[in-house]
């Protein structure tokens, strides 16, 4: 197998090189969801595909560390005969560092609070000058190098000079005299550009050294930036890219320089503080400033969401349609044709760009792997007698959209009617919650599991998490989910909310709708549903929903019909019609 060669290369290469062993994350130098194939070094050496994991390579050993959306999905990528498979959060890495050794690491890919984790172990950690995988991975891809474009000030609502005013500002607060920005979305937005490195990831891989007079060091590759504006252009200083370390080095003598220690290369710690400077560890104020969306990122939002909408009644139509006649015919419609429709529908609308992420289409017991991708291997037909779920999401020109629908085509089992309900009620709960400014989401999770805990069941993700505008699909900071999170959830604040249920090896259950955080009454929010999709119904039993839940899907419903029938294809409107009817008249 591919994976077991690529280990025994890196195992040779450690060897060579006086090492014990060494730590892979699935981590980029940007500690990108997404990693550009380049820089999968974690998929190369284990088969492993998943968005978040880390693996341990030593001599004797090989340990991959996933989180439980990935439990099942390992098992079925990597060597089992050659990897042992450890939770992420449950077991981790360091309980496993073998006391005394020497393991390599690569700076560029280590944030600081990973790295003092690692380092208290007992375990030598050796910083690694060069990359391994350079010489072992022979056909590695290319480094990406996509066309950076600007965002019109009339989608972005506020001009790059005053959001570098605005940062400088909270840098001379703080008394530090550089920011180093190195997540790519804060990069994307402070300077209003968007790129096309990472594949529905709209930011330019680079990074940035924002000083507290506001000039701007950008450190990119110059062939990206050919089709920028000499206005933006003539307002910053362009460095290539690998330069951000040794001019870090130059700058650092008595400097104060500003590091995130959860997103920051302690590559840029060592450059600091090995150089007479002194690393000011505190959040990137980017991060928490752009979740608090002006009022042209929220009317982007609201627009985006109208043409997703449609876009998935058109498909969710097609679907009422084709599913049953397919199965009738013998000939059922499998998940990747599901999703390249869908996909085609995304595409008529006129400002649709790419997907936020790849779609999770997944019939029967493949749903029950939370972020499952279906393959020609994998791919599995649409019936009558489970679940279909979808999960996925457009980049519009002027928003991030995301959502999930999960879809039966036929009356199912007790059980299954059982737990969509169940998840339906979690997710009105949460949905419909009125509470006070500044509340975190680890206060309301709970609200979304009750009616799962009831059952004596739960699911193994967060509830929640911040959407980009135009950026990534997985925003910092703000998440709901049972681990705390200490950002105040405000007005102007986006995020989603997805309870599940997965019963490994049968099938899974997911609703979700991306929402705005909008104030209620003086001191208190609610939540505003900005997706508008109908929520299938046909599988909830009814005298399991209050009159307030019953009451609260008429009224989405009616707002989905509205807002989209001027939209959706002419023969997708009965449809529309008749999803979004009255509970008591779709239930009876």
């Amino acid at each position: 197998m591919q994976m077991t060669s690529s280990l025994s290369a890196l195992r040779d290469w450690l060897k060579a090189q006086n090492l014990d062993g060494m730590i892979v994350p699935r981590a980029d130098a940007w500690q990108s969801e997404y990693a550009a194939p380049h820089d999968n070094k974690l998929a190369w050496v284990s088969g492993f595909t998943g968005s978040a994991g880390v693996a341990l390579v030593l001599a004797d050993r090989a340990l991959i560390f996933v989180d439980g959306r990935y439990q099942v999905q390992v098992r079925n990528e990597v060597d089992l005969q050659a990897w042992e498979i450890h939770h992420l959060h449950n077991d981790p890495l360091e309980k496993h560092l073998p006391a005394g050794s020497r393991i390599g690491f690569e700076p560029l890919l280590m944030v600081n609070s990973q790295f003092a984790t690692l380092n208290a172990s007992g375990t030598e950690l050796v910083a690694l000058a060069e990359d391994p995988f350079n010489s072992i991975w022979h056909d590695r891809p290319a480094a990406p190098c996509s066309a950076i474009r600007e965002m019109p000030l009339n989608i972005a609502g506020e001009s790059s000079e005053a959001k570098r005013a605005r940062i400088a500002t909270k840098l001379e607060a703080n008394g530090a005299d550089y920011l180093a920005i190195t997540q790519p979305d804060n990069i994307a937005w402070l300077l209003n550009v968007r790129g096309a490195d990472i594949a529905t990831s709209p930011v330019p891989l680079s990074f940035v050294l924002l000083s507290r007079s506001g000039e701007v060091e950008w450190f990119v590759d110059a062939a990206k930036t050919t089709g920028l504006s000499q206005a933006l252009l003539a307002s910053l200083t362009l460095s290539p890219m690998e330069q951000l370390v040794p001019h870090t080095q130059q700058i650092a003598n008595g400097k104060r320089i500003q590091l995130d220690a959860d997103s920051a290369p302690v590559a840029l710690r060592f450059a600091v503080e090995q150089h007479g400077g002194e690393v000011l560890w505190s959040a990137d104020p980017i991060t928490f400033i752009k979740a608090t969306k002006n009022d042209a990122e929220l009317e982007g939002y609201r627009d985006s969401h109208r043409f997703d909408g449609a876009a998935w009644v058109n498909f969710l139509a097609w679907l009422a349609h084709e599913v049953p006649a397919r199965i009738a015919a013998g000939n059922p419609l499998t998940e990747l044709e599901a999703q390249a429709k869908q996909f085609a529908f995304r595409q008529q609308q006129a400002t649709f760009i790419e997907p936020s992420f790849g779609t999770i289409s997944a019939a029967g017991a493949n749903a029950a792997m939370c972020h499952y991708h279906s393959s020609e291997a994998t791919n599995a037909a649409i019936t009558a007698d489970s679940f279909y779920l979808n999960d996925s999401g457009g980049q519009y020109s002027n928003g991030t959209t995301d959502a999930t629908r999960t879809l039966a085509y036929g009356p199912l089992d007790p059980q299954r009617k059982l737990h969509y309900t169940a998840v339906l009620k979690g997710f009105l709960s949460l949905i419909t919650l009125q509470f006070p400014s500044g509340s975190f989401g680890h206060q309301l999770d709970a609200f979304a599991r009750r009616a799962l805990w009831e059952l004596g069941v739960d699911f193994d993700h967060g509830t929640g998490h911040g959407v980009g505008h135009q950026l990534l699909i997985h925003e910092a900071p703000h998440r709901i989910a049972k681990k705390v999170n200490p950002w105040p959830l405000a007005a102007g604040n986006i995020i989603t909310i997805e309870p599940g249920y997965y019963l490994e090896g049968e099938y899974g259950i997911r609703i979700e709708n991306q929402v705005e955080v909008v104030e209620s009454q003086p001191g208190f929010c609610k939540f505003a549903s900005l997706t508008m999709i109908p929520i299938d119904l046909s599988q909830v039993d009814i005298n399991l929903l209050s009159e307030q839940e019953k009451q609260w899907l008429d009224e989405y419903h009616q707002l989905v019909r509205e807002t989209l029938s001027p939209l959706v294809d002419s023969d997708a409107r009965p449809w529309l019609f008749s999803a979004t009817a009255p509970v008591r008249v779709q239930l009876g």
